[in-house]
């Protein structure tokens, strides 16, 4: 390599991982640490409880926690800035086309996308949604994507028939009340708010229709050279995230008190409860690994991947079987249920939902407040 080609590489690289805060060196191949990337949003809750609950610890492993920024979050972990996390399926899939070498390992939750139309409008299907406008919280959003899928598997051109509008997630109901949008996709607790108004229908629902309510929407995904390096350091620390994955599930309350209290994201208890009770946290190995398949063979009708893509290979280049992490593991695994860590069954959801919206910090599928923009391909 060249004097000029390495200085290139360093001052890149060094740009690269400037994005994230690393608070350890880089993880030797035969040591028991490993680095957790984090950007500090409410889905992101069984990280912060396997670090805080001593999972990792468990499993025999020192770790370290790195903060991110979602802009260049993909490429620091392909580049080793850190080791693992989990993290959103379908936004991970392209960059794995076009040879990001990252492995999925296990799914964390599932069911937070929907797409919307309005109860007094004349949209009831899928189809009835081709030639119109449906907004959405931003380009290239977990929501834009799932909705891409869905129009792409019902032999609609979402790039030639749809018109697209950008506006923020807390907006997309004023949008569709001022008929500006026909339709709307989003996440959670958005969509339950705006069924609780009576002001949509759902169109297409991840939490319930096939073949999406069994579809995980996150899975640990873990830097694919240190996997080759550190096979049992991987399968460890995917087992903590599972099990605190697991732990979320039976304490929501108390995983989403634990998330803001430890400061890994500004936000309060009520607001992060109601967030992360919308989600279903149930982890799963096989799950992970058909969703890899489901998603990739959608994105592609919808071409959202290349149209030469071999998707089967796709997925089997995407997911890894790690040395005890199983469903059957998982079946076995049992979690302590805390007192008061529940949510409370007659809780008001449109009233914490209120509060979501209200929040300006950003949530997994949430999009920062930017101008309305129209966007037709």
């Amino acid at each position: 390599m060249t004097l000029a080609k390495f200085i290139t590489l360093a001052v890149l690289t060094t740009l690269l991982f400037g994005g994230c805060k690393k608070k350890s060196a880089n993880t030797d191949a035969s040591s028991n640490k490993i680095r957790v990337g984090y950007i500090g949003i409410t889905c992101e809750a069984p990280i912060f409880t396997a670090v805080e609950k001593g999972f990792f610890k468990e499993e025999g492993l020192d770790v370290s926690m790195v903060k991110c920024e979602w802009a260049n979050y993909k490429d620091v972990l392909a580049l080793g800035g850190f080791d693992i996390t989990h993290h959103l399926v379908m936004y991970f899939l392209k960059p794995i086309e076009q040879g990001l070498d990252v492995k999925f390992t296990g799914g964390i939750h599932r069911g937070c996308l929907r797409v919307q139309a309005a109860t007094k409008g004349n949209i009831h299907t899928i189809q009835d949604l081709r030639g119109k406008r449906i907004g959405v919280p931003g380009m290239g959003t977990p929501p834009f994507i799932f909705a891409n899928r869905v129009l792409g598997a019902n032999g609609i051109d979402a790039g030639k028939e749809i018109t697209w509008r950008v506006f923020p997630a807390g907006e997309l109901g004023l949008a569709l009340d001022k008929g500006e949008v026909d339709a709307v996709a989003d996440s959670e607790p958005i969509g339950s708010l705006l069924v609780a108004d009576g002001k949509v229908r759902n169109i297409a629902d991840q939490a319930q229709d096939a073949p999406y309510k069994d579809e995980y929407c996150c899975a640990v995904i873990v830097n694919g050279k240190f996997l080759a390096k550190n096979p049992k350091a991987a399968a460890a620390a995917t087992r903590a995230l599972l099990k605190g994955a697991k732990w979320v599930e039976a304490n929501p309350a108390a995983a989403a008190r634990l998330s803001v209290e430890k400061k890994y994201l500004a936000s309060n208890p009520e607001l992060n409860t109601v967030a992360i009770s919308r989600l279903r946290y149930v982890p799963s190995v096989s799950g992970a690994e058909t969703a890899v398949n489901s998603a990739a063979a959608e994105m592609k009708i919808a071409g959202m991947l290349s149209p030469t893509t071999n998707v089967p290979e796709l997925a089997k280049r995407a997911f890894a079987h790690l040395d005890g992490v199983s469903d059957e593991w998982l079946q076995n695994l049992q979690v302590e249920k805390v007192a008061g860590g529940q949510v409370p069954p007659d809780q008001d959801i449109r009233l914490f939902a209120e509060l979501i919206l209200s929040d300006t910090e950003e949530s997994c599928c949430k999009a920062q407040k930017k101008p309305a923009l129209a966007v037709k391909n």
